[in-house]
């Protein structure tokens, strides 16, 4: 959803960007390209893969952007750090990057076999979806599955993991699918691959996806100079979830009692919401590219 994440930015000359998810660049060089000559971004991204390709990509554009490795979560820390006070618009594309799911010995993918369970956006982390797999208590592994897969059956995957690894560590992606396809009862692996909610999980709590994004979308949507836009691109319900709520929170206008005479709480709205339903993919997108049939498109621009 290239197209429509850019033209919801509103892009112009000398505006001043940033690029949460930087990826492979993608979204940041046409971020470049359409506030030419004198357009400003900055972008964080984890992964030292992604930034050295998006360096490479966005080399013509040399002198106007910073590519920085961190979490987006912390780029207060990084705007202090470059001097950057508001912005003329921000995006996240949120989840795993294409090429990090191609790349099959990321552990990402469910359709790999032999590769590790690693699935770490950050390489230099510590916490792998092996060691989860292996360490963490059949409850925890069971809390995780259900709360950021929507696993129904994480109760006997869970145990049926912890059964396994008594016998053998659970070091490779086959030994996991493994496990998942016999506690998945038949009549139930129709729809879709049966490890795709337990391999979302994992990833989540590898990577803490969740967490603080609330709080990130606010206070991100506050550093936006007036007219600015935020887009922000999820592809599970889980994100979007709390993307909207965000968007609700920053969209609402007191919160008196309705019995008070004037308002005592002062709270203002902050944004307006311009997607009142997101944006999904075309149908050319669909048939082109499958994994954007789950993406979301929300965007809200500054007051």
């Amino acid at each position: 959803m290239l197209t429509e994440c850019i033209d919801n930015l509103n892009l112009k000359n000398g505006g001043v960007y940033f690029d949460g998810t930087l990826g492979g660049g993608g979204h940041s060089y046409q971020i470049l390209k359409n506030s030419s000559p004198l357009g400003r971004l900055v972008a964080t991204d984890l992964d030292d893969y992604a930034l050295n390709r998006a360096s490479e990509r966005l080399k013509e554009f040399d002198g106007r952007f910073n590519l920085v490795k961190g979490n987006f979560k912390n780029f207060e820390n990084v705007f202090d750090n470059l001097g950057v006070e508001k912005l003329d618009g921000a995006i996240l594309d949120l989840g795993v990057s294409s090429f990090q799911l191609d790349d099959r010995e990321r552990g990402f993918s469910y359709l790999a076999n032999d590769e590790s369970l690693d699935m770490r956006m950050d390489r230099t982390s510590t916490l792998t979806a092996k060691k989860i797999i292996n360490e963490y208590s059949e409850h925890d592994i069971k809390s995780i599955l259900y709360e950021y897969g929507e696993e129904r059956f994480s109760g006997i995957i869970a145990k049926n993991i912890v059964q396994q690894r008594r016998i053998n560590p659970i070091e490779k992606i086959g030994e996991l699918n493994e496990i998942i396809f016999n506690s998945i009862p038949k009549k139930f692996q129709q729809d879709g691959h049966p490890s795709k909610r337990t391999f979302q999980a994992l990833r989540i709590e590898v990577n803490a996806e969740l967490s603080g994004l609330y709080e990130t979308v606010i206070s991100l949507a506050r550093r936006l100079k007036s007219g600015g836009r935020l887009v922000i691109l999820t592809f599970h319900s889980l994100e979007d979830r709390i993307v909207k709520r965000a968007f609700k929170e920053l969209n609402t206008d007191c919160i008196c009692d309705k019995s008070f005479p004037v308002c005592v709480c002062g709270k203002k709205k902050e944004i307006e919401i311009i997607t009142k339903h997101p944006i999904t993919a075309t149908k050319e997108e669909l048939e082109n590219n499958s994994r954007s049939k789950s993406a979301k498109l929300r965007v809200a621009e500054k007051i």
